[in-house]
């Protein structure tokens, strides 16, 4: 369960034995198939980027998706779909923030 104040959900490629996740490729399948739930709706060529409600991401060398609790208020059943994938999987998911790294700010 997620907690209500939370912002982001990680749902990490290594599983609850720490075993890591295959296929490699595992997370940017998964925000694939969620690209068309976004804000406005899909859109003509929405499904040619990530949805930024759901994100592949490497972090710390751990390939994760990113998932924004926002995807949860708009398209509840994607939402389950994604928590229902970690559950299946047996993946790690952390509640966390997501902060941009200070090299990447523009003075």
């Amino acid at each position: 369960m997620v907690s209500p104040t939370a912002k982001q959900v990680f749902i990490q490629g290594v599983t609850l034995s720490g075993r890591t996740f295959r296929p490699s490729d595992w997370a940017e399948r998964l925000a694939g198939v969620m690209s068309q739930f976004r804000p406005g709706g899909a859109q003509p060529g929405s499904h040619l980027s990530y949805s930024p409600w759901c994100v592949p991401n490497t972090i710390n060398g751990i390939k994760c998706v990113v998932v924004h609790v926002d995807l949860r208020e708009e398209e509840p059943m994607a939402w389950d779909f994604c928590m229902n994938f970690a559950r299946d999987n047996q993946l790690q998911v952390v509640e966390a923030c997501l902060l941009k790294d200070p090299k990447d700010a523009t003075v």
